[in-house]
């Protein structure tokens, strides 16, 4: 029984109603108000990681905004390969291809919170926001309207970087559709990326949460970051932070107290008077020795099995609106490492939002 058989005996089983017809010059089959995919492109996208269409997660691929509303998923992933605000080691403009493409295909039950991810979540992979190498401006721009085309249908975004700026644009544009000041940020990362310039660049890769603050869609007091270690910002930066109410969770506030009463009170500070959360991963949150693929590694960081069980304990217990997982350097990366917790990161998040979802039907 081929997979579009399947589905229309799973939708008679259900009284849903099948329609055919015919896209982009293939007959395609219809299940309740979603379309399904024609046969070949399914055997192409079960083919798994090592051939067929490369997307995130083997999603199916969506290019046009309408498709989005024909398609109405739950969660959309967008590609931001950008990296020109990167101040050390260049390479996370190949971050969204390599999550697509070279991470493990390791199936989609969870077998913590027993539920397969995609009976309860409809996700999708709308492809890469058309950036134009050394130009911000339009770059910027590119990133702000293709997560916009998603957060405004009531999406959560999954952006793929890239460097930590584009943190920057997709933040504007989910803050402009929930309302300013209206959504918290759970920020996991080694730096803060709170400088106000480096280097005579306002958009550096180490300046995204000021420019967000200072635009209004963030409130200081709403940033919760969590990991920050080593030697930088400096004292007057530090200073900018405390008068803007961020609060931050530190490594050696991590290793003295634990990650889980660390967390506790990292998610009641980022659900105090919002109404959702944005994540947003820097990779470089975890050591080097498990993340060497990054633009600047700092010693001393978070294990995965600590970051993979905190995420996924965001994505249960609040209302997320979008997640980011930045910085991903393939070309300084070792069997995959970094690439494969990058891909981790986001399988937990959307794991954790299934099973709420899951939860909600029984």
């Amino acid at each position: 029984m081929t997979h579009e058989t399947q589905e229309q005996h799973i939708a008679m089983a259900h009284g849903q109603p099948i329609v055919t017809g015919a896209a982009r010059g293939v007959d395609v089959v219809t299940v309740g108000d979603r379309p399904a995919l024609p046969p070949g492109m399914r055997a192409q996208l079960n083919a798994g990681s090592l051939m067929g269409v490369p997307t995130f997660g083997l999603r199916p691929h969506l290019t046009e905004p309408e498709e989005l509303d024909a398609w109405k998923p739950d969660v959309a992933v967008i590609g931001a390969p950008w990296d020109d605000n990167t101040t050390n080691r260049p390479g996370a403009r190949f971050g969204p291809r390599a999550l697509r493409a070279n991470a493990y295909d390791a199936g989609s039950y969870h077998l913590d919170l027993q539920v397969e991810i995609f009976d309860h979540l409809h996700v999708v992979d709308y492809g890469d926001a058309i950036v134009s190498p050394g130009m911000w401006d339009l770059s910027r721009d590119a990133i702000y309207r293709r997560v916009s085309d998603v957060v405004s249908r009531g999406i959560i975004p999954v952006v793929i970087g890239g460097d930590h700026s584009v943190t920057w644009p997709s933040g504007m544009a989910v803050g402009a559709h929930h309302g300013h000041g209206r959504i918290g940020m759970i920020h996991f990362d080694a730096h803060a990326d709170t400088a106000d310039i480096l280097r005579g660049n306002l958009a550096s890769h180490g300046t995204p949460m000021r420019r967000l603050i200072e635009s209004g869609a963030i409130a200081g007091r709403d940033f919760v970051q969590v990991g920050l270690r080593g030697y930088w910002p400096p004292a007057d930066v530090q200073e900018w932070m405390r008068e803007q109410g961020m609060r931050h969770h530190t490594m050696q506030e991590i290793w003295e107290r634990g990650i889980k009463e660390v967390m506790d009170d990292v998610i009641a500070e980022a659900i105090d008077g919002t109404d959702g959360v944005y994540v947003s991963i820097d990779i470089d949150v975890l050591d080097p020795g498990f993340a060497p693929g990054t633009g600047t590694p700092e010693p001393g960081g978070l294990a995965p099995v600590d970051l993979l069980r905190a995420v996924r304990r965001i994505a249960v217990e609040t209302n997320v609106v979008a997640l980011d997982v930045t910085e991903v350097c393939p070309p300084y990366d070792h069997a995959d490492l970094t690439v494969n917790n990058a891909h981790r990161l986001i399988w937990e998040t959307l794991a954790g939002l299934a099973y709420k979802r899951a939860r909600r039907t029984e």
